[in-house]
């Protein structure tokens, strides 16, 4: 069975499987035979001959991925292939860079930064996370990790999901609870139902002077209304993604006040590198077992 890994470091723990061959491909000039590849996992970023690449994996019969967006996958993905994304493994770190990212932001430091760099010493008063209200869009696992490490800060937390459910809101109630947030943390799935969500008439509910965090996907915001906002100085923002990405040079979120912006690397982490190895380990034992495989994505997710 030929198998397709992302890195070396996850090839690794695969080599002892009986009737494995392992292959890496980390996303550049596709290696030769995917016609004879039956699971692929692929890389962090999804390489750009992904469509073609399925479409020639005619023996493909399982997807992993390492990420917990699958939306450049499903579009593609031939009939009877099983799509499994990583859910568990980037929730450390990406919780991790939310709390980090809003607390920057509230705290003046990119603004300190720079003073720093031009050698002055601007002392002022800065916003502050106790006492907030932080409403988390896409209450999921990596929500409630991002909760748990919230605990201790003194906030008050939203939890908001598609679906309303027990001390969880609904994305219906949005509008009468986005008033009230201080900060906004996005963690929705890239979908079509979630492409735009943050428009113009969901910023303009926004209080002044909240904090938008998107560690989601780029597409969830509507990247002009943003802009529009920050230069108005009535938004700040934390993002880890954007749209388009990678963000093009002279790109007006570069320059636009009050935004915080990092290149994708909230699930970067030696954190979420262990936990890929060993949920593929696991995956790969499931499948060559004949056991349920974990993190099947069906329908809507």
């Amino acid at each position: 069975m030929k198998i397709w890994a992302p890195s070396q470091a996850v090839a690794e723990v695969l080599t002892d499987l009986p009737e494995v061959e392992c292959v890496v491909y980390d996303g550049g000039s596709p290696p030769e035979g995917a016609e004879d590849v039956e699971v692929w996992i692929p890389p962090l970023m999804p390489p750009r001959p992904t469509p073609e690449l399925l479409r020639r994996m005619t023996k493909l019969r399982l997807l992993q991925t390492v990420t917990a967006g699958v939306e450049a996958y499903r579009p593609h993905l031939p009939e009877g292939v099983v799509l499994c994304n990583a859910r568990g493994v980037h929730e450390a770190g990406t919780a991790e860079w939310a709390v980090g990212a809003m607390i920057a932001v509230l705290r003046d430091f990119p603004a300190f930064t720079s003073a720093q760099e031009r050698g002055e010493w601007t002392y002022h008063h800065t916003g502050v996370l106790a006492d907030a209200t932080v409403l988390i869009l896409g209450y999921g696992s990596i929500g409630q990790a991002l909760e748990r490490r919230l605990d201790g800060f003194e906030v008050d937390v939203v939890r908001v999901a598609k679906t309303a459910r027990e001390g969880v809101h609904g994305e219906d109630e949005l509008p009468r609870l986005l008033p009230e947030a201080d900060v906004v943390v996005l963690l929705v799935p890239s979908t079509s139902g979630t492409a735009g969500l943050v428009d113009a008439g969901f910023l303009a509910r926004m209080k002044d002077g909240a904090v938008l965090v998107n560690a989601a996907r780029g597409p969830v915001v509507d990247t002009g209304a943003l802009v529009t906002e920050l230069r108005r100085g009535r938004l700040r923002a934390a993002l880890d993604v954007t749209d388009p990405e990678p963000l093009p040079e002279g790109h007006p979120l570069w320059t636009a006040p009050g935004v915080f912006i990092t290149p994708h690397v909230a699930g970067s982490t030696p954190a979420s590198i262990r936990r890929a190895r060993k949920l593929v380990r696991s995956q790969m034992l499931r499948y060559l077992s004949g056991e349920p495989l974990n993190n099947v994505i069906t329908g809507s997710y």
